[in-house]
């Protein structure tokens, strides 16, 4: 008799042949490492501390408390979303996937290749993104080490960068297993790093730095010059790159036991729980952060929280707190390159990418794409360079990744109620409150992409330019070019996902589910005689 372990992994393979795809990774990740992945890619601490710059200026203690709180309203009802697609089709390719078998015959092709080049330059932006983050934060141990007489030049951080990028894709190169048992290593870290700061810094901090509750809930300081309501919105920037990227789970699920299940409990799960522990720790730091709100921005640390901790554990004491932070960011920056190369991996198996053929190739050492690795580590190294254009052209990469995904959560989402289609609910559904969630999550997002791709300030030049329009929008009207190109555009050959099992009549796949779940409850029910 099988086991039921071994049930469900033919459960899962069966649902992948019904998707048109066969098993081609090894199934490692538990349902608690699916969720280690989306979780430890949020990261909290050390991604609130890398977008901090973005709602001190824009409302200071009211954005950092409430503003998170409402974004992470509309951002749970986007993964609510995304997870009943999840559930229903669990595959690599994902939100691409889904945009194709949901939207209509007439425009499917070209909605899957905008919503694949979307998904790939925005988790691409993630990685870059992250890792930039990361080594900010390394330059901001230096200083703080130095006792702040060393302040990094932009040359000096993209080295850092680039040394982080390189060794994340060396990490992704590793067997499938490896990678699964970190995720629970990610977690416990990111967890206990919280707890850490959510407790030990309003004990640690001198009564001078204390705010009152009335400061903390409820003072608003607009330093950039936008309208009071604009700098709020703006604020939510931080909260929705904090909680991002978790599509990630998305992207494993041809390595996920049980995926139909896991996928979107870790997408939910990991969203509501970043939701509440993000709130708490923006709590913790409104109270400790004094109210120079403006010698925070330009410390000579540069980096808001450092100078936080640093006010209210001393020099000895923020170095050791800091250099967890810069692990467990160092963390999501490996999560975050696995879950971008598969998308990576996924979107070169049907042939979209350029040198797809090279892109789509499995080591047969390691059973990871190792070329799809390479590719996004290369690509985020040149998103890098922006660092050398000025700091609000390095950070536009963090506005990027929001926006880029952005519209390629939307699409799919849209095309399952506006087109006729046949789609099938899985295991996660919302039943009725499906449509107005759905309205609620593009209606966020649709608001947030309009109002990323305006500067930090109302007065703006060239250095201080937002180029998150530029650098999108010329990616996919690049990408719009090429499907659209005389004789070799992807209007001429591009059929959306393609199936590397030949074709799977509804009948063979019902018969093989049906197979498949007979297995599973007898395997569950079955009393074994005589043990």
């Amino acid at each position: 008799m099988e086991s039921p372990q071994h049930a469900v992994a033919m459960a899962d393979e069966a649902l992948l042949a019904e998707l048109g795809y066969k098993q081609e990774f090894k199934r490692a990740f538990t349902p608690l490492e699916v969720f280690g992945v989306a979780f430890s890619i949020i990261g909290l601490l050390p991604s609130i501390a890398s977008v901090l710059f973005y709602a001190v200026p824009n409302g200071g203690p009211a954005s950092m408390v409430w503003g998170w709180a409402a974004a992470s309203f509309f951002i749970l009802c986007v993964g609510m979303s995304m997870a009943e697609l999840g559930s229903a089709a669990p595959t690599s390719g994902g939100l691409y996937f889904w945009t194709h078998s949901l939207s209509s015959p007439r425009c499917r092709n070209l909605l899957a290749w905008i919503v694949g080049y979307s998904n790939t330059i925005g988790t691409i932006a993630s990685v870059a993104s992250i890792d930039w983050g990361c080594a900010v934060q390394v330059m901001a141990a230096v200083s703080i080490g130095s006792g702040q007489a060393f302040t990094a030049t932009s040359a000096q951080t993209f080295g850092v960068y680039v040394a982080i990028v390189l060794s994340h894709a060396v990490i992704c190169c590793l067997g499938t297993a490896i990678l699964a048992r970190l995720q629970t290593v990610y977690v416990v870290l990111n967890v206990c790093l919280c707890l850490a700061v959510i407790i030990g810094l309003p004990a640690a901090t001198p009564k001078a730095n204390m705010n009152s509750a009335s400061y903390a809930l409820g003072n608003f300081t607009n330093l950039n010059g936008w309208t009071d309501g604009y700098a709020f919105i703006l604020s939510f920037l931080a909260p929705s790159w904090t909680i991002g990227s978790f599509d990630s789970s998305v992207h494993i699920s041809e390595e996920s036991s049980n995926a139909a299940t896991a996928v979107p409990w870790a997408i939910v799960s990991a969203i509501g729980i970043a939701g509440i522990l993000g709130w708490a720790i923006n709590v913790s730091l409104t109270f400790c952060m004094g109210s120079d709100l403006e010698s925070l921005l330009n410390s000579p640390i540069g980096q808001p929280m450092a100078q936080i901790f640093f006010n209210s554990f001393g020099q000895k004491g923020t170095l050791a707190l800091w250099s967890f932070v810069v692990l467990v960011q160092y963390m999501m920056g490996s999560s975050m390159v696995l879950a971008s190369s598969r998308q990576t991996f996924a979107f070169s198996r049907d042939g979209a990418l350029p040198f797809s053929s090279v892109l789509y190739r499995m080591n047969s050492f390691t059973k990871t794409p190792v070329n799809t690795v390479w590719f996004v580590a290369i690509i985020s190294i040149i998103l890098g360079l922006l660092s050398f254009a000025g700091p609000q052209a390095i950070n536009a990469i963090f506005s990027l990744s929001v926006t880029a995904l952005y519209i390629a959560y939307s699409i799919p989402i849209i095309a399952r109620f506006v087109f006729t289609n046949d789609f099938k609910p899985g295991p996660f559904n919302l039943g009725i409150f499906s449509i107005p969630v759905a309205v609620i999550a593009v209606s966020y997002m649709c608001i947030m992409n309009i109002t990323f791709f305006f500067p930090t300030t109302p007065q703006t030049d060239v250095a201080n330019m937002n180029y998150t329009v530029v650098v999108l929008g010329g990616i996919l009207f690049l990408s719009i070019v090429w499907y659209y190109f005389p004789v070799y555009g992807g209007v001429h050959w591009f059929t959306g996902p393609v199936s590397n099992i030949g074709k799977v009549t509804e009948e063979n796949a019902s018969s093989i589910r049906e197979s498949v779940e007979k297995n599973i409850r007898e395997d569950v029910t079955a009393v074994p005689v005589g043990a």
